[in-house]
Order: C-alpha cells, then structure tokens, then sequence
C-alpha cells in the first residue's frame, strides 16, 4: 500500500512537468517548421524573382508552378502540416509589404490568436 501510495506521488510530481514539455516541443517543431519552409521559399525567389502566390501556396515548393524558371521541386518531403495537425497558412505578400510574406500555425486550438499553445506561431519576411 505504501509503496503504491509514493508511486502515485510520484505521478502526481512528474506528469505535469512531461505535458508541460509536450506544448514546448510542439511549439518549437512549429518554429522549425517555418523556419525551414522560409528558407525554402527564399530560394524560389531567388531562381523565379518572385514568391509563390497565395493561391499557389507552399505546394509550389513540391510541384513548381508552369511559369517557374526552375522545374525542379524544392523539397523532395511532402508539406507538413504543424504539430497539432492543422496546415500552415501562407499568405504572399505577407504583412511586411510586397516583397515579402507570411507562414503561420494558429496552435492548438488551430484558430487566430490565443494563448500558451493556442497562440499563433508566425514567420516569414
């Protein structure tokens, strides 16, 4: 019984900290993810001077476009979607003007803003 009783404890102690550094490493596998896709599509621009459009979407990076300079495919990985299952959202031209633009996971809860691991995770130019 006692040792069931510290065993439970235990649990009680450890569990929380594991699901706290679930959220984490989901949030940094989302990071990453952006990270790596922004370098992707600064390389498209480099060889097509443009970005994908919105409508072209992360896909281009996979299949290019019919007007891209270059046919062959950025990625040979298929595109994720983040961590909680929902697809990255790309916007061309981002926030910053008309040479630039936006990759963003929404989090957990998969919608605009929110908190902790709903808050939106952004990258681009």
């Amino acid at each position: 019984m006692v040792v069931i009783l510290i065993i439970a404890i235990l649990a009680a102690l450890v569990v929380p900290r594991i699901v706290g550094r679930t959220g984490q490493a989901k949030v940094a596998k989302a990071q990453q993810d952006i990270a790596t896709m922004s370098g992707l599509l600064d390389q498209f621009r480099l060889d097509n001077d443009r970005y994908p459009t919105t409508e072209e979407g992360l896909s281009a990076l996979r299949v290019p476009p019919a007007d891209a300079k270059n046919k062959e495919p950025y990625t040979t990985r298929d595109i994720p979607n983040d961590p909680w299952g929902n697809p990255y959202e790309y916007t061309y031209p981002g926030t910053s003007g008309p040479n630039s633009f936006s990759i963003v996971s929404y989090g957990a809860d998969g919608q605009p803003g929110g908190d902790g691991d709903a808050a939106d995770i952004t990258g681009g130019d």
